[in-house]
């Protein structure tokens, strides 16, 4: 079955232009030009992927983003004419994927999102481990379920999210570069900021540590990268 790509934008010409390059890769394309659409067609549709487009009218691409992830992890990339890096960093810190800013190389969206689109295939829940859970300190990650528990208690992650801890956990104390964790956690070898790292585990710092000012498990390597410590 073609994967469906909700893509939500307030400009015609540029969804009739993603829509036709996202039908030559044989993704079923649906279409919203506003923030009330979206967060309709998101329950219609139940896409396994999202563009959205942060300047739209009656909800913004931001209040849609923070609603979306009330109630699902399905990945989300912002789509941005703003140069401003503090929207940037606030589509990711409502649990958006990633974003990429207009005017774009279609080639370069394209490989974002087969990336994300590898990340929540079938194929890729075949985690490459010996068992389907990893106990580690006071954590234990279901990796078909794609759950993390802390102390027995659930805490909800987004799936980028879970994937980042996964690919610490299962190599604790080893230090990861931002660049590194692009490639492996992101998918993305030639594309993406390093930046997108640092939000993430701000943000994931947020939801595991007691106290995320002072990490115990994500430690960073000052001017290396991060690491997990059990």
């Amino acid at each position: 079955m073609d994967k469906k790509i909700l893509v939500v934008d307030d400009e015609k010409p540029i969804v009739e232009i993603l829509k036709l390059n996202l039908q030559k890769e044989n993704y079923e394309v649906y279409e919203a030009y506003d923030g009330e659409e979206a967060l309709l067609k998101v329950k219609t549709v139940q896409p396994d992927l999202i563009l959205l487009d942060v300047m739209l009218p009656k909800i913004d691409g931001f209040t849609v983003c923070r609603k979306i992830r009330e109630t699902s992890s399905v990945p989300i990339l912002m789509l941005t004419a703003r140069e401003e890096e503090v929207d940037k960093v606030l589509g990711l810190e409502l649990g958006a994927d990633d974003y990429i800013t207009k005017p774009f190389s279609v080639r370069e969206l394209m490989a974002r999102i087969k990336a994300n689109m590898r990340r929540v295939s079938p194929e890729a829940t075949e985690v490459q481990v010996e068992k389907d859970t990893l106990e580690i300190g006071n954590f234990v990650l279901d990796f078909n379920r794609y759950e993390l528990y802390k102390n027995g208690n659930l805490i909800d992650l987004t799936i980028r999210e879970f994937d980042l801890i996964k690919h610490l956990a299962s190599q604790p104390n080893r230090i990861f570069s931002r660049q590194k964790l692009l490639e492996s956690v992101w998918d993305y070898e030639y594309y993406g900021d390093v930046r997108t790292v640092d939000v993430t585990v701000r943000r994931l710092r947020e939801k595991i540590e007691d106290d995320p000012s002072a990490p115990v498990n994500i430690m960073t390597k000052r001017g290396v990268g991060y690491y997990f410590q059990p």
